[in-house]
């Protein structure tokens, strides 16, 4: 039995976004949640695929949550996240609502399934003292040398795999994660599309955002008020256009650099998806190519039979 959470989860470029709020609009009394770990940043809005035309669906606006929470520029992390997620949560059911979570961020998703706690870890000035001048490679053989609860992107620069370590290091000396929030037994929908349309979507709306949607205007606006160095925090999109911003890169190498990073982001992606099948979750899968209409239905005809 589902305690009426619906999750929506696939890689980027898959299409969840549309698919969750059109079956938001098709269900009439639903609210998304969203699982994504840079779309809570304001501001932040092309570069992290925000689409909020997708959340007017004839005319209606599909109300949402954990979207522009809090200012660029803050660490936002998996703490913070577990703490907004149940106060979005308990507030969409106490109004007799159905909530749909849905995002690309599967240690976000895993962690309020599973419903684990995690400490705001504190910094460890000495700690970092002794990582500042560690290269990328050798971060990334220390982070290995522990039990690895964070996603693969803490590696994509040495200040996140620093803080990555710090958190590892934290747990290693106070003990391991406890269970303190309920587990959520929710219907799992997973939108898989093949791997080159895959790659085909991520190339053709990398270019779109950057041709017709400025995407490089919005870093520049970005970087008027935000650290260089935070913007690159963020990776993927922020920190190549950032590097390019920053006179780094050529406008050539930014964009062929980023267009890999992003097709290896995917890839992780579904790595994270089928690793939490392994780790016990059911997860229905979808085909992504279907009409919109036989996409929503499948999972209404599942969730009701399950339900």
């Amino acid at each position: 039995m589902y305690s009426g959470l619906i999750t929506i989860l696939g890689p980027t470029a898959s299409g969840k976004t549309t698919l969750a709020t059109h079956l938001a609009a098709r269900l009439g009394n639903a609210e998304i949640i969203s699982a994504d770990s840079r779309q809570v940043y304001r501001g932040m809005d092309i570069g992290t695929g925000k689409d909020l035309g997708d959340y007017t669906v004839d005319g209606k606006t599909i109300p949402f949550h954990l979207m522009d929470v809090c200012e660029a520029g803050e660490k936002y992390n998996l703490f913070r996240f577990q703490q907004d997620f149940h106060a979005a949560y308990d507030d969409i059911l106490s109004r007799h609502r159905r909530p749909i979570l849905c995002g690309g961020t599967g240690l976000y998703i895993e962690s309020v399934l599973k419903g684990y706690k995690m400490e705001a870890v504190p910094e460890n000035p000495a700690l970092r003292e002794r990582l500042k001048d560690r290269s990328l490679q050798e971060l990334k053989e220390i982070l290995e040398g522990y039990k690895t609860l964070h996603n693969v992107t803490d590696l994509d620069t040495t200040k996140r795999a620093i803080r990555a370590i710090e958190i590892q290091a934290y747990y290693r000396e106070h003990g391991t994660l406890e269970r303190d929030f309920p587990a959520i037994d929710s219907f799992i929908v997973g939108v898989s599309i093949p791997r080159e349309l895959r790659r085909q979507r991520i190339s053709e709306r990398l270019r779109h955002r950057l041709e017709k949607e400025d995407m490089v205007g919005e870093v520049r606006r970005l970087l008027e008020r935000v650290p260089a160095e935070d913007l690159i925090y963020y990776g993927l999109e922020y920190k190549y256009l950032t590097l390019y911003c920053l006179g780094r890169l050529s406008y050539d190498e930014m964009v062929e650099r980023l267009e890999i990073a992003i097709h290896q982001f995917a890839k992780r992606q579904m790595t994270w998806f089928r690793g939490m099948e392994r780790r016990g979750f059911t997860i229905h899968w979808i085909d992504g190519t279907l009409p919109l209409e036989e996409r929503i239905q499948f999972i209404i005809d599942k969730f009701i039979i399950h339900n």
